[in-house]
């Protein structure tokens, strides 16, 4: 692979050897006069260090401004969009510097934009779910009377016949006590399903930290995980957010239950000043991230959510190595959103 600055120095060092032939030649010749023959030698020698010394710092600068730029494509690459060039009085790079940011800039602002549909979106659709959840409810009350209801009448009539039952014929009354137990089996299972479906979400009237505090360690206790949370939240995200963030946790976690086989479960939310990086991770039997995997709609819905605000998300797996699902988040100042409103 070439390097500038290696190739550059190369250059410098076949000026010095050039510039020692010649003056070799000219020694040879006669042009060059030199008392002691031995000294060319040393000329010679003289001329190839300073050569290779001033290409070696030549190079070393230009390499250094390279790799700067090198490093904020990365960090842009991950989701920082609030990194720039610094000014620099070289013109060569100062135009590359300015196209730069100014390439940026077009990309923070659609991205901005991206992520305040995204939000709406979001917005939306809770609002189209409230109106579901009534409906749901409505759905509920009438599974209620057609299921439960009915079991526990039949419980009550089977249980007032039961004392007369037991005096009169007491075969047939343990033949009723059967069906009653049966009969409750079938209620609480009923009961419990549709308790399941009333659940609340739990990020309403609580914030994504509150939410994970509660949710994170009794989810891991129910399906036997050893869980790890760290969490660096400033309080700043907004409600699309936090919640499209919560979902993607919720997707990643159900994942490592299903096909992971893992033991150990990390997850980590930090917010910074231009970015939320989420990561989970997990001890599980990973998988060949460079195969498409069967069964990976959970990582699909993950992607979907994070690039619907902006964001990306990054998976890492090995088979026998466990898997990563780190998530980007680009986050905009509440100034810089007001600009384009």
């Amino acid at each position: 692979m070439k390097n500038t600055k290696w190739e550059l120095l190369s250059y410098f060092l076949l000026t010095g050897i050039v510039t020692a032939g010649a003056f070799y030649a000219g020694c040879e010749a006669g042009y060059i006069v030199v008392k002691d023959a031995r000294m060319w030698i040393y000329y010679v020698v003289g001329v190839l260090i300073f050569t290779l010394v001033i290409g070696y710092i030549a190079g070393q600068r230009i390499q250094r401004r390279i790799d700067l730029l090198h490093l904020n494509m990365l960090q842009v690459a991950k989701g920082n969009l609030g990194v720039r060039m610094p000014n620099t009085p070289d013109q060569t790079f100062a135009g590359v510097y300015g196209e730069f940011n100014t390439m940026i800039e077009a990309v923070e602002k659609k991205m901005r934009l991206l992520q305040q549909l995204g939000e709406k979106e979001v917005i939306e659709k809770e609002q189209a779910a409230e109106k579901a959840v009534l409906e749901e409810r409505r759905r509920l009350a009438r599974d209620l009377h057609d299921t439960v209801s009915q079991q526990l009448f039949a419980v009550h009539m089977a249980a007032s016949s039961l004392p007369k039952m037991l005096e009169l014929n007491e075969e047939q009354g343990k033949q009723v006590m059967q069906q009653l137990i049966q009969m409750s089996n079938t209620a609480q299972k009923q009961m419990r399903a549709l308790i399941a479906q009333l659940r609340p979400m739990e990020l309403v009237g609580k914030s994504l930290a509150e939410a994970l505090d509660q949710w994170f360690p009794d989810y891991c206790r129910q399906n036997g995980l050893k869980g790890m949370k760290d969490l660096d939240l400033e309080g700043k995200l907004s409600e699309a957010i936090e919640h499209q963030l919560f979902l993607i946790i919720q997707e990643a976690m159900a994942n490592i239950v299903k096909h992971s086989g893992a033991r150990l479960v990390s997850l980590s939310l930090r917010e910074g000043p231009r970015q939320v990086v989420l990561s989970v991770s997990d001890d599980g039997q990973g998988f060949s991230s460079s195969l498409p995997k069967q069964g990976s709609y959970g990582l699909t819905t993950m992607r979907e959510r994070a690039e619907k605000l902006g964001g990306q998300a990054e998976i890492i797996s090995n088979p026998g190595a466990g898997t990563t699902i780190r998530i980007h988040i680009p986050k905009f100042e509440d100034g810089m959103k007001g600009e384009d409103q």
